[in-house]
């Protein structure tokens, strides 16, 4: 792969990363609930799943679920009942007057890594994005080298992004401010997950 075809793939997959949705909600809530390093524990897991399916897209098993209608339904269904689950929980956690204050409840970090990883599995959009963005990329005669820095690509620059909002959302004066206004802020992200899951639902 040349130089100047990777910075093309680089861009766009950055440009992808940074486009908001239930991943970065995942992350913030994780940063200003439990701290920075369960935001940047979300946000590696999430690059994982991010890898898996480009990892799937480049080596055509992404093309199933783009072909065949009721596989990718199903996806769809799965993810939209975890987004409307994650937004319940968001609900109800900021209907709980100072949960932690009171018994010091934090989530562990393999269960912000958990909540990071499933956001991007569950999400066949992602699929269908990369079917899009390596279907510029891919070539007949392509070698494993070339499809493994695509992949890693997308997983790194993806990582490297959550992680950045991570710790720029976990900046003392800020972080403050936001932990000031948590319950407000989960039930702002149980509503977008919530209207999320529903709009992933319909047709």
């Amino acid at each position: 792969m040349s130089l100047m075809l990777w910075l093309s793939l680089l861009l766009i997959c950055m440009l992808g990363a940074m486009s908001p949705g239930p991943s970065l909600a995942v992350v913030l809530r994780q940063t200003v609930s439990n701290g920075r390093g369960h935001g940047i524990a979300a946000g590696c897991a999430h690059a994982i799943g991010v890898a898996v399916w480009a990892a799937a897209t480049v080596w055509g098993l992404a093309l199933l679920v783009s072909r065949h209608e009721l596989i990718y339904m199903m996806i769809t269904w799965a993810g939209a009942a975890y987004l409307a689950w994650l937004g319940f929980n968001a609900l109800r956690y900021a209907a709980t007057p100072d949960l932690k204050a009171e018994n010091g409840k934090q989530e562990s970090y393999g269960q912000a890594a958990r909540s990071g990883l499933l956001i991007s599995l569950m999400n066949p959009k992602l699929a269908v994005f990369f079917t899009a963005l390596f279907s510029q990329f891919v070539s007949v005669n392509q070698g494993l080298e070339a499809q493994l820095i695509m992949v890693l690509t997308a997983a790194i620059v993806d990582g490297l992004w959550y992680t950045l909002v991570a710790l720029l959302f976990s900046q003392a004066n800020l972080l403050a401010w936001l932990r000031r206004h948590v319950k407000r802020i989960e039930q702002l992200t149980g509503v977008v997950l919530i209207g999320l899951a529903v709009r992933a639902d319909m047709p």
